[in-house]
């Protein structure tokens, strides 16, 4: 058996996804699903995606509509509570080192955009879907491996701007640290949120019911420091119909 949470566990966030997982299971448990004592947090985590003795797992929408959704059932999507999206979605900001930003798209097609990597909808999709949408194409980027590197290398200069998912931001700016030096300066369209995942063997509507259950009873400061608010029923169609641009040439 397998349970990973790979989409935020950075240092910040570890302790209180151990203890999310810990609900989820005893939930799991109580209802006969078997689950993993602890999360696992080695190896590749796309072997935790197509394991077949996958419990339970946190993919994002690119992966799971361009390669995954028929390999996998759905168990439904977080609800991250954010402004300008409905339960189970989520939206990616545009950020610009302070005192150098522009608002405009149409200046940005020149800039050094720093993106997490091609396979992410909130880093790579969402923003080229929306600035496609604006006529404007992006003719300097490259791969900086994670939201948190984007952010970094924006602020201290190695790109000019970056997209990051709106949950990201949100801890980025409660640790107090780089974000004093980034602003934003805009955001896409909201698409589903990043899913939640078991084996496609799996009951995912007994599962659903028991995550449902773990997060009623997830403690408020957890709450606030995964921005986790609860669990969205969000169809596999709704992800399947999010646009995906053609890949970019990158440095």
């Amino acid at each position: 058996m397998i349970a990973s949470l790979p989409m935020y566990d950075a240092p910040a966030t570890i302790g209180a996804n151990d203890r999310l997982w810990g609900l989820i299971r005893d939930a799991l448990q109580a209802t006969g699903i078997a689950a993993p004592s602890a999360l696992t947090r080695s190896g590749d985590i796309w072997d935790h995606w197509i394991n077949p003795e996958l419990v339970f797992s946190q993919t994002c929408g690119l992966p799971y509509r361009s390669k995954l959704h028929d390999q996998v059932a759905l168990v439904g999507a977080p609800d991250y509570g954010l402004p300008h999206a409905e339960p189970g979605y989520y939206y990616s900001v545009f950020v610009m080192r302070r005192g150098s930003e522009t608002d405009l798209p149409e200046d940005w097609a020149d800039l050094k955009f720093a993106f997490n990597q091609d396979h992410s909808q909130s880093g790579w999709a969402a923003p080229i879907t929306h600035l496609a949408d604006q006529n404007v194409t992006l003719t300097n980027t490259y791969f900086s491996g994670g939201h948190r590197n984007s952010a970094a290398d924006v602020a201290f200069g190695k790109a000019d701007i970056a997209s990051l998912d709106a949950v990201t931001w949100n801890m980025i700016q409660a640790e107090n640290g780089i974000a004093t030096q980034l602003t934003t300066v805009g955001r896409t369209a909201a698409t589903p949120a990043m899913p939640y995942i078991t084996a496609k063997s799996n009951d995912a509507a007994r599962i659903r019911q028991a995550v449902g259950a773990a997060l009623d009873q997830l403690a408020v400061e957890d709450q606030k420091i995964l921005n986790l608010w609860g669990i969205a029923d969000i169809s596999m169609d709704q992800f399947l119909d999010v646009p995906t641009p053609a890949m970019l040439q990158t440095d």
